[in-house]
Formats: structure tokens, sequence, C-alpha cells
């Protein structure tokens, strides 16, 4: 998959994951890896990104086999701003497929 594609998406694809439940990092970068391909160094940079910004929050989970897993959640503001890109991404597809199959009167 082209690289320009699957960094205007890649955010979207983890906040529409998180807006389901919350999750830890590399169950992020499993889920999006079976459709689109990506690396953990990749994903927690934007997840520290998202963090920053406030949308979302994170807690750190002891495990009993193996390390701590730090789960991120969406905050109230990540789960509007979450909403509002699902809707825009909608639409913006939209209109790039009516383009690309002939169906808009350009």
């Amino acid at each position: 998959m082209n690289t320009q594609f699957k960094k205007g998406v890649l955010e979207l694809c983890v906040l529409a994951l998180l807006s389901r439940r919350e999750r830890y990092g590399y169950e992020i970068v499993s889920l999006i890896s079976e459709t689109i391909q990506i690396s953990e160094g990749t994903m927690y940079p934007l997840l520290k990104r998202l963090k920053d910004e406030g949308l979302v929050s994170t807690r750190l989970v002891e495990s009993t086999q193996g390390p701590s897993r730090k789960y991120y959640a969406l905050t109230d503001l990540g789960r509007e701003y979450t909403s509002d890109k699902i809707e825009e991404w909608f639409d913006f597809t939209q209109h790039v497929n009516e383009l690309l199959q002939g169906d808009s009167e350009l």
C-alpha cells in the first residue's frame, strides 16, 4: 500500500479501534497489521502524540506473564475528535469514489 495513504489513515484507524474499547499498544499494532503493513516503530510515536494532544489517556497494568502493559483509551475530547474525523473520512471517501468511478458531473 502507498506510504502516503498509510500516513493519512493510520491515526484514524487507531482512534476507531480505541473508540470500541481500551487497548494496549502491541494489540493495536497487531490489529492494524492484519490489513495495513505497519511497525511498532510507527505506532508508539503516534500514540505518544495522541496522548500529548489530550485525545487518549493511558494506564499501566501489571502482568503476571511478562512486563506491564500500557493501555490506551480515548478521552472525552478524543471521542469527539474521533467522531468528527470519521464523519470527515466518509464524506471525503464518498467524493473520491465518485470521481474515481466517474459518477461525478465534473
